[in-house]
């Protein structure tokens, strides 16, 4: 049995939660840093803005394929060599992209390399980080996920000074070389955490191979619910400020409302996490589910920035929180040894929701003439999400004081 000493000095690693944030802060605020960039770009390139724009996309799409990959890097690897990995490519793309003599070269080091590196971040990271805290997890994963809400209040507004000094190229090899300088050192504190459980009651999950993981019904339904949880919010997170706009909100006020939502799921992390770790993750997360599908809709109800206002900070809270909490039911259901495969496979599955929500939403825009059925559409499936999210296997009983891991009921 896991001594109550064992379980408090597993609970102390608080350095691999600060590093896992700060990781994850630089890689994604580097991707969105696009955002800063593009019209400097496109005015002093010629390049095409659908064509920069295309990088972002390119970015999302190959790190979802390699989280999967980087994920089972780190159960055979560790960690700490896949993040060493990540944090060299990291900076390598950002100094490749500054040299970029095409838009074709831009496109391949700052969307494909970029997207590659920002990925190796997820997977082992938080795997890790599941595995080191027994007591506390739900609060330590959702901290380390919260460094990817800081990356919008921090790197964009250091990328938008550079490029007020200097040109692109030269903004983009600084962003490289910072990136090296804040990754690299944070490296060190990335280290796997041996837990003894050959006492420990387990699931019938904590015993299987990562194949079989991946055909069992607790990842069948952690993936399904991933997938239609980020479907369901990923289209408002997009369209939103064009329904303001539509709305009769002018474009500077309408880009308010996203800040607000990023601003709230940064404390929704943080409050979701600690509420998981008093009641659990399932209830939390089947309750934010629900939240989240009803604030979705109520967009439809508002039309002055007070009311959008209201409903962002609900909605912000509701999707911010909910993301870290499928880690912790992972980690209930599956061994460390496996869990970076696991949750590299749920990410790619939240990655393609992530990218049906904006294309779905602009197509019912195009066929309708409004965004009522995509704020519709997104209730219908983030309640679907809340119901495939209450099928995920329960415990029988609780975590004792010592810090059991409950047995799974299927």
């Amino acid at each position: 049995m896991n001594s109550p000493a064992s379980t408090r000095s597993i609970d102390r690693n608080w350095p691999l939660v600060a590093a896992g944030a700060l990781m994850g802060c630089v890689a994604i605020g580097t991707i969105f840093s696009l955002a800063v960039l593009l019209t400097p770009m496109g005015t002093a390139t010629g390049w095409s803005r659908a064509g920069l724009s295309s990088a972002m996309t390119l970015a999302f799409i190959s790190s979802g394929f390699a989280g999967f990959g980087w994920g089972m890097l780190s159960d055979r690897y560790g960690p700490r060599i896949v993040v060493l990995a990540g944090s060299l490519l990291l900076g390598l793309s950002c100094v490749l992209a500054s040299r970029a003599a095409s838009l074709l070269q831009f496109q391949l080091a700052y969307g494909v390399l970029l997207g590659v590196a920002a990925a190796s971040f997820f997977a082992p990271v938080i795997a890790t980080t599941a595995a080191a805290f027994e007591r506390r997890r739900n609060l330590a994963i959702s901290l380390v996920s919260a460094g990817v809400g800081v990356a919008p209040m921090t790197m964009s507004p250091l990328v938008a000074w550079l490029i007020s000094h200097y040109d692109w190229r030269t903004t983009l090899l600084i962003v490289g070389l910072l990136a090296w300088a804040l990754t690299l050192p944070a490296v060190w504190f990335v280290r796997p955490v041996t837990i003894a459980s050959h006492d420990e009651v387990v699931a019938p999950t904590q015993q299987m191979t990562a194949q079989q993981a991946l055909r069992s019904k607790a990842f069948i339904v952690l993936g399904l619910a991933f997938f239609a949880c980020c479907a369901a919010h990923s289209g408002p997170i997009f369209h939103t400020v064009s329904y303001a706009v539509g709305c009769g909100l002018s474009v500077t006020a309408a880009v308010t409302i996203y800040s607000m939502e990023g601003a709230a799921g940064l404390g929704g992390r943080l409050l979701f996490g600690v509420l998981a770790d008093k009641v659990g993750a399932k209830p939390v997360l089947v309750a934010g589910l629900l939240i989240q599908a009803v604030a979705a809709v109520s967009y439809l109800q508002v039309n002055q920035l007070d009311g959008f206002y209201a409903v962002a900070i609900v909605f912000g809270m509701a999707y911010g929180g909910t993301m870290p909490l499928y880690a912790s039911l992972a980690r209930d259901a599956f061994s460390p040894a496996i869990l970076g495969t696991v949750l590299g496979a749920a990410s790619l599955l939240s990655g393609f929701g992530m990218a049906i929500g904006p294309l779905l939403g602009g197509w019912l825009y195009d066929r309708f003439g409004s965004y009522t059925w995509l704020y519709v559409g997104s209730m219908a499936v983030g309640l679907a999400a809340a119901a495939i999210a209450m099928l995920f296997p329960t415990a029988r009983g609780q975590r004792d004081r010592d810090g059991l891991r409950p047995v799974l009921q299927e």
